[in-house]
């Protein structure tokens, strides 16, 4: 049998506000989410076996734990007898850095969802799906399509039909953040900022307007990395510059294909360590 191949498309933070934390430890988040046309190429196929086989490949799959998204999400699965004892065997390309703030792991789950719900495997509501998600990762239900998405810090998850269009510049260092302890460092908190019903919210005049709050600690642990976001700043032609997740990856936006080529090359010239490529909205 052959293989079945899709895309799992890379997430953006165009912003990110941390409003409370929570007494579980957690702390509620808004945030403006988009998608770039950087992916993993996920390969299913049916397989007679007593387990699932996944393989992680490429230069990004280096140091994948056999406990992930895909396998939480198969688990998940078999335990609800949602796949009837049918196994299967998934290849997954890692072109998206792990630790990036560009959500590679999470949107991997949310592809192979996608992929069992268009072969009928799956039959869910919008509403089970969104639960199913949170139980692999807060991340995943952001993936369930790849349209932009608006989250309010009351957890509810909004998708707007208006699409953006930008080029990116993506630099990532050779280290990534931890998520937890990015987190664990916030002492302020931003007030709300994002209100159901506004219509702008994906419009570059708005976005620019808006933040990631998690700069200011990463930065703090990490201050080359604001000496790199502050040189991106620089470059000509940038509309602005921003961290996407809880880092450790800075994402350049241009309105033009040449301008991020250029950026690329002059930033590359700088930061030789750093993993550096363009890429687009989608």
């Amino acid at each position: 049998m052959k293989f079945n191949v899709i895309k799992s498309y890379a997430k953006i933070n165009l912003s990110l506000g941390v409003t409370k934390r929570l007494k579980s430890g957690y702390h509620t988040i808004e945030s403006l989410v988009s998608f770039i046309n950087l992916h993993d190429e996920v390969k299913i196929k049916k397989i007679n076996n007593k387990n699932h086989k996944i393989r992680f490949l490429g230069k990004f799959s280096e140091g994948i734990k056999d406990s992930n998204t895909v396998s939480k999400l198969l688990k998940i699965l078999d335990e609800k007898k949602l796949l009837k004892n049918q196994k299967y065997f998934i290849k997954i390309k890692k072109n998206i850095p792990q630790k990036s703030g560009l959500g590679g792991g999470s949107m991997n789950a949310s592809a192979i969802m996608r992929f069992f719900i268009s072969k009928k495997i799956l039959n869910f509501s919008k509403k089970n799906l969104i639960k199913l998600s949170k139980q692999i990762g807060h991340d995943v239900q952001l993936g369930l399509d790849n349209k932009n998405k608006v989250l309010y810090a009351n957890g509810n998850l909004e998708t707007s039909l208006r699409k953006i269009r930008l080029f990116v510049v993506i630099a990532k260092p050779n280290f990534g953040c931890s998520t937890q302890t990015i987190y664990e460092g916030i002492k302020k908190y931003s007030k709300k900022r994002l209100t159901k019903g506004n219509k702008n919210y994906f419009s570059l005049i708005n976005i620019i307007k808006l933040q990631n709050d998690l700069e200011k600690v990463v930065f703090k642990n990490y201050p080359k990395l604001k000496n790199a976001k502050l040189f991106m700043q620089n470059l000509p032609n940038v509309s602005f510059v921003r961290m996407t997740g809880s880092g450790s990856s800075i994402v350049g936006y241009f309105l033009l294909k040449n301008e991020a080529i250029n950026a690329v090359k002059l930033f590359k010239k700088k930061y030789k360590n750093y993993w550096c490529i363009t890429s687009k909205t989608i």
